[in-house]
């Protein structure tokens, strides 16, 4: 069913099918998932995940919480009380946890930010997603563009990473279309379609060593973002075919100017986060945050190498909106 006569401008939409729900992971096909294997040369693996309870408290917005394991019903329970076998000597424990699914290392799914569009031109915006779904939940959550449906592709193919924080170190910068192109000509990067571009700046390394205590002044005051009000940016984004953006930091492109102290606005009519407005509702592209990065760089970068196998599955949860992940790159 086609649910809009007109979509936005530079999007995707029907592109990939009337009902598509996973937008450019449609580009990694088996083809370029052989590629992706091809590179692995000394079966090397790192981990991309940061621990789960790291950032720590202030940097998100209250509703998103630390994960809090607990005993199922509040209490242990043991297998010989579960199963009752006569002379088992099996003991064992469950668990549980409440977690928000965004708080630590991350996939936004395409049903994370939609907007207010006139999808059948007669001058009424409505609130749609990517492929002009509305968003709608149910008793099991969003009943549309689910994370779930990332998960059902496998997620797996080539990685290629850029190092920001070897360009730039610590410094504050926001990273428009001219600095990227020169990283990519400086660090002899080839992107192609149906990569997953991985951005390290630093920001998550930080993140790790302050623990539990985030020190929020020194991490909004340094590191490297994307700069998501750049059109160039964007249009290159368009143009490069990349299957999915992932980056170490908070939100893979810049906070807006005055986040923090409540002072940021926005033109009317136009997003508050431009990056994810274009990735996630108008090319289907899914957005990774808060990945750690900094093994894997620090390898590539001593080998003369910038791709690796990324294999980087979400939890199979339908009616998610976002997932947790554990990334693996293989080298």
């Amino acid at each position: 069913m086609k649910r809009w006569s007109q979509r936005p401008e530079g999007s995707t939409w029907g592109d990939f099918g009337e009902d598509d729900q996973v937008g450019r992971l449609n580009l990694i096909t088996p083809q370029r998932r052989l590629t992706a294997v091809r590179t692995i040369q000394a079966g090397k693996v790192f981990v991309l995940s940061l621990p789960l309870n790291i950032p720590g408290p202030g940097l998100h917005p209250p509703f998103r919480q630390p994960p809090r394991l607990s005993w199922p019903l509040g209490q242990n329970v043991s297998l010989d009380e579960v199963f009752r076998i006569a002379g088992a000597i099996d003991i064992g424990n469950d668990d549980e946890v409440q977690l928000s699914l965004q708080y630590s290392t991350q996939w936004d799914g395409l049903s994370h930010i939609g907007a207010w569009f006139d999808v059948e031109g007669r001058g009424t915006p409505e609130k749609v997603f990517y492929n002009g779904f509305r968003g709608e939940f149910g008793p099991s959550g969003i009943v549309s563009l689910g994370i779930d449906n990332l998960a059902a592709t496998g997620v797996q193919g080539r990685g290629v990473l850029v190092n920001l924080l070897a360009a730039f170190g610590t410094e504050r910068r926001r990273i428009g279309f001219t600095a990227l192109e020169a990283i990519l000509a400086e660090q002899q990067l080839e992107v192609r379609p149906g990569d997953f571009l991985c951005i390290y700046t630093g920001y998550a390394d930080a993140l790790l060593e302050r623990g539990n205590d985030p020190e929020l002044g020194s991490l909004t005051a340094g590191f490297c973002g994307l700069d998501g009000g750049d059109e160039r940016l964007l249009q290159w984004i368009t143009e490069s075919g990349i299957a999915a953006l992932c980056a170490d930091n908070l939100a893979v492109e810049a906070e807006p100017e005055g986040h923090r102290s409540g002072q940021a606005h926005c033109a009317p009519g136009t997003p508050f986060l431009p990056l994810h407005h274009h990735c996630l509702f108008k090319l289907g592209v899914h957005l990774g945050e808060l990945w750690y990065l900094k093994e894997l760089a620090e390898w590539l970068r001593s080998h003369g190498r910038s791709d690796f196998l990324l294999t980087a599955p979400p939890l199979r949860l339908p009616g998610a909106v976002a997932s947790p992940v554990s990334p693996v790159a293989t080298v």
